[in-house]
């Protein structure tokens, strides 16, 4: 029986060049089902599915476990979520390199002392198990820096409003000549590298971040080279001592996963000169709430987030948590909506969130994408209820 588009179980593997065994083993598995299977059983399978085979294959090469795998790939065969999807292995190509690179100088260093000094200097030794042990942190490296892209996705390709958010943050900081900025939280950098031909020259900017591989980014994603930036990991509740007198300080979408904000905040009053600006950002209880009640709908089970962020720092109590630490605070919103009529990209962002989801919809996939289909078919709108709360110290 030959079916066009489709691939037999055997010509799939000798595509792939892998055994029919281990095909068979991911479809036991329910890693990577077949498209099409016939009454008599024949399994036959798509281009699509041969992209995710790619994704499967490239991430037990780089020592993932299968369930670990499981909850990392879905099965979806939309052009920009596969290209997303490469870009996204790519980066985690780039940070093993990197790390494999600090492994080999490790071992170099540890030969010569023992060369020259005829004895161990167990400290190195000691380093160099820690650097081995560095791959155990890729996988939330990788699901991290997903997540994030997916919902930047969502949010600048299909807003309503036409100044992005990033520019919008940007012209609140008001930044002038000379003076000295520290984003606590900096992610991949995106608040600079989309404003990059605005920010001025004599500028000097620290970005932190307590996620090393984040910093890794934001060095990847800003100019080589560019001395405005320097870089620095660190958790917000604990700056370095030697960190004063900036003239602004930004937290972008960080303050409500901080556990103790009135050490944080003391923090940044101790690090910013007298009459120097904090700006946050946050959100407020109705943001993105179509996309709750539409999962809600679908399996009451599902639940997005496990916390309301909101209710840790938000734009309804954000002003009475930061009043008793700076001079002057002014709530900001950022008028903006989301409206769409394809049901990829919120697939996509939902599969990012940090509830219980992906466990739930693994198993439905393709229900619940056709339920998605139907609901954006017609059109689709998102509130946005976001905003900032600019401070002076």
């Amino acid at each position: 029986m030959k079916l066009p588009g489709y691939y037999s179980s055997g010509q799939f593997a000798r595509m792939a060049n892998v055994s029919v065994r281990t095909i068979r083993f991911y479809d036991k598995q329910n890693i990577l089902k077949p498209s099409y299977v016939t009454p008599a059983g024949a399994r036959f399978y798509t281009d699509s599915d041969f992209a995710r085979l790619q994704q499967i294959l490239l991430l037990k090469y780089l020592g993932f476990s299968l369930d670990d795998i499981r909850e990392m790939t879905i099965d979806d065969s939309d052009y920009l979520f596969l290209l997303n999807s490469l870009n996204l292995q790519k980066k985690l190509i780039q940070d093993q390199i990197e790390q494999m690179q600090l492994v080999e100088s490790a071992i170099e260093d540890t030969v010569r002392v023992i060369e020259q000094e005829h004895q161990i200097d167990w400290s190195q030794m000691l380093d160099l198990i820690h650097l081995t042990n560095m791959e155990k942190s890729l996988k939330s490296q990788y699901q991290n820096a997903s997540n994030i892209s997916s919902r930047i996705r969502l949010h600048k390709e299909y807003s309503t409003n036409s100044k992005g958010w990033f520019p919008w943050i940007f012209e609140h900081c008001n930044l002038k000549p000379n003076e000295r900025v520290l984003e606590i939280g900096c992610g991949n950098g995106a608040l600079w590298t989309e404003n990059l031909n605005h920010i001025p020259s004599n500028l000097s900017i620290l970005l932190s971040d307590v996620s090393d591989g984040m910093l890794r980014d934001a060095r990847r994603n800003l100019p080589s080279g560019d001395k405005r930036f320097s870089f620095a990991c660190f958790d917000c509740h604990s700056f370095p001592s030697s960190l004063s007198a900036f003239d602004l300080i930004i937290a972008n979408h960080v303050l409500f996963y901080c556990n103790d904000l009135p050490k944080v905040f003391k923090q940044i009053q101790r690090s910013l000169k007298k009459g120097g600006h904090f700006l946050c950002s946050t959100y407020g209880k109705r943001h993105m709430i179509e996309i709750s009640e539409l999962v809600q709908e679908f399996d009451s089970r599902i639940v997005l987030s496990a916390e309301k962020l909101y209710e840790q720092f938000g734009l309804e109590n954000g002003e009475a948590l930061l009043k008793p630490y700076f001079s002057d605070v002014q709530c900001i919103r950022y008028e903006d909506s989301i409206e769409l009529d394809r049901a990829e990209p919120l697939i996509e962002y939902i599969l990012s969130c940090h509830g219980n989801q992906n466990q739930m919809l693994l198993e439905r996939y393709h229900e619940f994408r056709s339920f998605v289909e139907k609901k954006t078919a017609h059109g689709f709108h998102i509130t946005k209820d976001a905003g900032i709360f600019l401070c002076t110290f």
